[in-house]
């Protein structure tokens, strides 16, 4: 059994390479192999999200605050809210961020496969962002 108490674990930023805008990152799980759950609460300011990326097995998100957007590849804009739960297939191309005007937390959960659980792309563009803020 592994405890992690609450705030034992620092926060972290959101690489630049990675987000657009204000991201905090907190850990919640990194299971040891061969368990392969990785899981981090991310909030996201007003007007940040995540790059274009996928997950090799696949991502869950669930919303615990605010008004969120994510997209896959060709899709539309979704908003998201407290309550909601997301699940992006296997190397189903995405974003995800806060909404413009509201921030946005949600737990993200994904497995690792041989070593990786993210594959990062381009960043989402502003216009992209603004496509369409239902």
């Amino acid at each position: 059994m592994i405890i992690h108490p609450a705030g034992s674990r620092p926060s972290t930023k959101g690489p630049t390479d990675y987000f657009t805008g204000t991201v905090r990152m907190d850990p919640l799980i990194n299971t040891p192999a061969p368990a392969r759950l990785r899981g981090v609460t991310v909030t996201f300011e007003a007007g940040a999200r995540t790059a274009w990326h996928t997950h090799p097995l696949g991502q869950t998100l669930i919303v615990t605050a605010g008004k969120g957007l994510v997209q896959r590849k060709g899709g539309p804009i979704e908003v998201i809210r407290p309550g909601d739960t997301v699940y992006f297939e296997p190397e189903e191309v995405h974003w995800h961020g806060a909404a413009k005007d509201v921030a946005m937390t949600h737990i993200a959960l994904q497995e690792e496969l041989d070593g990786t659980s993210v594959t990062w792309l381009e960043h989402v563009t502003d216009a992209q962002y603004n496509a369409d803020q239902t």
